[in-house]
C-alpha cells in the first residue's frame, strides 16, 4: 500500500472558505491539548479552542489564527469548521491592538462588567497579534 504524502487542508467559517490546500502537516490546538497530523493519521474528532492552527510544506510552514471550532481527521484530508478564522498575513495588527487595550481596559472594571467575555476577547486579541509577527 503507497502512504500519501499530503494532506487536504480546509478551513471553513460560517462566511465561507479560508483555506483549501494539499499540506505536509497540520498542528492545532485541541481543547484536550495540542495535536500533530500527518498523512495516513488515525480518524478523529476533536473541539479546538482558541488558538493557533499551523500547516508546512517542506520548510514552509504557515499560521492561521482558530477562533474555537471543530477538527475532523481522516488518514487523508483536516476539516477544520471554526467560529472565524484569520490566515497569519491578513491579520490586521492595529484592529487586534485596539481589541487588546478595550479588552485590557474591561477587565481594570471587573465589578462592572461580564468577566468571561472580556477574557476570552483579550486572549483572542492577544493570538492574533503574536499570529501576525508570523508571516
Amino acid at each position: 500500500m503507497i502512504m500519501a504524502t499530503k494532506l487536504k487542508l480546509e478551513v471553513v467559517t460560517p462566511h465561507g472558505s479560508v483555506l483549501s490546500d494539499e499540506v505536509e502537516e497540520v498542528s492545532a490546538q485541541g481543547s484536550e491539548g495540542d495535536f500533530g497530523v500527518f498523512p495516513g493519521h488515525v480518524p478523529f474528532i476533536t473541539t479546538l479552542k482558541v488558538g493557533m492552527l499551523s500547516y508546512r510544506n517542506g520548510n514552509d510552514t504557515k499560521y492561521i489564527f482558530v477562533n474555537s471550532g471543530y477538527a475532523e481527521v481522516s488518514p487523508d484530508k483536516v476539516i477544520v469548521l471554526a467560529d472565524s478564522a484569520e490566515k497569519s498575513e491578513d491579520i490586521d495588527v492595529e484592529r487586534a491592538k485596539a481589541a487588546m487595550q478595550r479588552a485590557e481596559e474591561r477587565l481594570k472594571q471587573a465589578e462592572k462588567i461580564d468577566f468571561a467575555r472580556a477574557t476570552a476577547a483579550l486572549e483572542r486579541a492577544t493570538i492574533r497579534i503574536q499570529l501576525a509577527g508570523k508571516r
